[in-house]
């Protein structure tokens, strides 16, 4: 490798050294970098865990754990200035252990990696996926799983293996990562090598591909069906109660929205696999109004938070969306359990009565402000 002086309009050698020669470690450093950039190793990838240990009957660790753009788990090996002999086989072990695990499991997976921070793992990973509703994404198709191996120096009876499980429509891929010297810093140099770039590229071609899409397409309309039938029991449960939803229509969709007297903000009670939501929903359409009426509301957030005190409210801004809302999530609740339906039914009804109740005396001190301040 070498650096442009463009001064002196030469080339100057930055020096090759090892990961050894520079005190770098692979857990503590080549997995970090990757971790914190996965584009480093050629294209989108979501990292949702590091040194995964979710095996059965194993203390084995894989070193990362990502989802590509497709949805197919992706097995990340790292090893420092030589491959060794055995990785090929490790990597294999880690990809039949990953074969098995569902939709759920790798939600769970991934928000256990999130912890800490303010972000859910399904909303996650929906961005990831270009904005598709988590309900509409596959995650971990039958035999898609993808290894690959990342090492300074790859041994040939390493890529021989790799080369040849590849025939077998095996989607592995090798990166050569080398360290350089210059000046005092470290460049680090990440090599596709196995396959060839612009080359074609050795993805797995299964026959039974249409047929899963149709079985995918299926599972689809269920769950839609599944939750439009939810709606519809519920919808009942509230005309019987005199509940907010009680003139709502059902919908296939995870959400239902009930409007709180101002265009623009409603009162949304949504069901997912892992969670049940009731939420004020911001939306006028314009990320700026969306944020000025968030901040508005902000402005009572003690007031609000004690009429709510029932409640833990979860305040999200979302500087970086268009949207805003105010949460209050039952993680102990899952409309996927039949066994938990009465219980959802009532926290759904009575935190949006409640929430509706509140919300709408600002709204309205809102709207009257906005008219003001927009004459």
């Amino acid at each position: 490798m070498y650096i442009l002086d463009q001064n002196n309009n030469i080339l100057q050698k930055a020096h090759v050294c090892t990961f050894k020669e520079l005190n770098l470690e692979e857990r503590k450093h080549l997995q970090e970098w990757i971790a914190a950039e996965p584009s480093s190793l050629g294209e989108d990838l979501l990292i949702i865990q590091k040194e995964f240990d979710g095996f059965a009957d194993t203390k084995e660790r894989l070193d990362l754990l990502a989802l590509d753009k497709q949805g197919r788990l992706v097995i990340i090996e790292n090893k420092l200035d030589d491959s060794g002999r055995d990785v090929t086989w490790q990597a294999i072990k880690y990809a039949s252990y990953c074969s098995s695990l569902s939709k759920a499991q790798i939600i769970q997976i991934y928000q256990k990696y999130l912890m800490g921070k303010d972000i859910y793992a399904e909303e996650s990973i929906s961005e990831f996926m270009d904005g598709t509703p988590i309900e509409d994404i596959e995650l971990n198709p039958d035999n898609s799983q993808r290894i690959f191996f990342v090492a300074a120096n790859f041994r040939k009876e390493v890529t021989s293996s790799v080369l040849w499980l590849s025939n077998f429509g095996l989607n592995i891929k090798c990166f050569k990562v080398t360290p350089y010297q210059y000046n005092g810093r470290v460049l680090m140099d990440f090599d596709q090598i196995i396959p060839v770039k612009d080359t074609e590229d050795y993805t797995i071609r299964m026959a039974t591909k249409k047929q899963e899409a149709a079985q995918e397409a299926g599972a689809t309309a269920v769950r839609r069906t599944k939750r439009y039938a939810y709606w519809q029991e519920f919808i009942e449960y509230n005309k019987k109660i005199g509940g907010p939803y009680a003139s709502s229509n059902g919908t296939p969709d995870a959400w239902l929205g009930k409007s709180i007297g101002i265009s623009g903000m409603s009162c949304n009670v949504i069901i997912n696999n892992a969670n049940t939501s009731t939420e004020i929903y911001i939306n006028f359409g314009d990320k700026a109004a969306n944020k000025e009426a968030f901040d508005f509301l902000k402005q009572y957030q003690s007031e609000i938070d004690e009429a709510l005190s029932s409640y833990k409210l979860d305040w999200q801004r979302m500087d970086d969306r268009v949207t805003c809302r105010i949460r209050v999530t039952r993680n102990d609740l899952s409309y996927t359990n039949e066994d938990q339906k009465d219980e959802i039914f009532t926290f759904l009804t009575e935190s949006a009565k409640a929430f509706i109740s509140v919300f709408s005396k600002y709204a309205q001190k809102y709207k009257k402000q906005s008219l003001h301040t927009h004459k």
